[in-house]
């Protein structure tokens, strides 16, 4: 019976952590969110298991998390420059219908990538008919096709 109350209680007080941080969707998390999961994930592990580890321990640690997390997004409201360094800038990979080579190597994007969020996100076919795509901080790619 001690690992199902162990869960329900870390699953009830991570559910109230995230609501209290205001966490955005898991579509719209930067890197450093998505790392911030895996150490909280972590932590939560050793409450779960119990593995010479107290949930004492653990509450501790996840609650110091978000609290880093929360200091991070004031001091990166203060200092945008700061914002810019943990979660990046949205990276044009097409300009005007004409491909960024550069933008689409350093960020790592394959041009198929773009052509399938084209087709996803607007029903679009071609390369052509892209007038920009953007890959935004979270990594979703964004679409905006020439005007017809």
């Amino acid at each position: 019976m001690e690992p199902v109350i162990r869960a329900a209680f870390m699953y009830f007080f991570l559910l109230i952590m995230v609501r209290l941080s205001g966490r955005r969707t898991i579509g719209q998390m930067t890197n450093f969110d998505f790392i911030l999961l895996l150490i909280i994930s972590e932590a939560t592990q050793s409450g779960l298991t119990g593995e010479n580890y107290s949930i004492t321990n653990s509450v501790i640690t996840i609650s110091a998390l978000f609290l880093v997390d929360i200091c991070f997004s004031l001091i990166k409201n203060k200092w945008p420059g700061l914002e810019k360094f943990i979660d990046g800038v949205p990276t044009i990979l097409i300009d005007n219908g004409h491909i960024q080579k550069a933008s689409i190597h350093h960020s790592r994007i394959d041009i198929d990538d773009i052509i399938d969020a084209a087709r996803n996100e607007r029903g679009l076919e071609s390369l052509e008919q892209i007038k920009y795509a953007i890959l935004e901080k979270n990594g979703k790619i964004s679409i905006i096709p020439f005007d017809k």
